[in-house]
């Protein structure tokens, strides 16, 4: 069997996913130059990533929707277990949002121009002033019900274990006042790990835990919201 969906993945899969790539970074792009970016900067990629998962005969299971409010902007904050919770989170969380990215993102070739046409934030922390300026689009644009998706961990797990955290999905919480939710991805470690080359058949599950809402303004705030999602998400994994 494992010979068989390595025959797959090879010849058909990814192909697939190649073509797939290409022709949602091109509609992004256009759609986005054409106007409507709130439009075109989710649902090609939202189509693109369920159709990743279907092309490649992953099961995916979505838990805790109904603790989502449609009209109130989040920041959504997973664990990075492997390449495959981008499209675990964008084909499958049902909610219009923007990445957080690192700055370096932006050079992938026509990934990273599509990237940048939809308005996705990248971080740059070269100084205080960058800084500010990516709080300040930021809040221009998680504006009614558009949120945020972050990786707090910074990169893939090389382990299966979760990371420390970072502070700046956290600090952009606390600045904007934002509720934080945590979500725990499970599975795409088996599918595809950071060192892995080839994938392997594993189910998928998202769990949206109940969001966390600010209590006051600064660090202490931070801490807590930055606490309580480790724990959430590290609790995921038993449930």
């Amino acid at each position: 069997m494992r010979i068989l969906y390595i025959i797959y993945q090879i010849c058909i899969g990814l192909p697939i996913f190649l073509v797939l790539t290409l022709l949602t970074a091109l509609t992004t792009m256009l759609g986005c130059w054409l106007g409507d970016g709130h439009f075109w900067g989710y649902y090609p990629g939202k189509i693109w990533s369920q159709l990743t998962c279907w092309v490649f005969l992953l099961p995916v299971k979505v838990e805790g929707h109904e603790h989502i409010d449609h009209n109130t902007s989040y920041v959504f904050v997973a664990n990075h277990q492997g390449a495959f919770d981008i499209f675990l989170i964008y084909g499958f969380l049902g909610r219009n949002f923007k990445w957080m990215m690192k700055q370096s993102l932006r050079n992938i070739p026509l990934v990273g121009k599509a990237c940048q046409s939809a308005g996705f934030i990248f971080v740059d922390r070269s100084s205080p002033r960058q800084i500010y300026r990516t709080i300040k689009y930021a809040e221009r644009i998680l504006q009614g019900g558009t949120s945020l998706v972050v990786f707090p961990e910074g990169r893939r797990t090389f382990t299966g274990q979760m990371n420390p955290f970072k502070k700046g999905a956290f600090f952009l919480a606390d600045q904007l006042q934002l509720p934080v939710v945590p979500m725990t991805i499970s599975g795409s470690f088996d599918i595809l790990p950071r060192t892995g080359k080839l994938l392997h058949w594993h189910p998928l599950k998202l769990t949206i835990h109940k969001p966390i809402y600010p209590v006051g303004k600064g660090d202490e705030n931070l801490n807590m919201l930055m606490e309580k999602s480790r724990e959430m998400i590290a609790g995921g994994f038993s449930e």
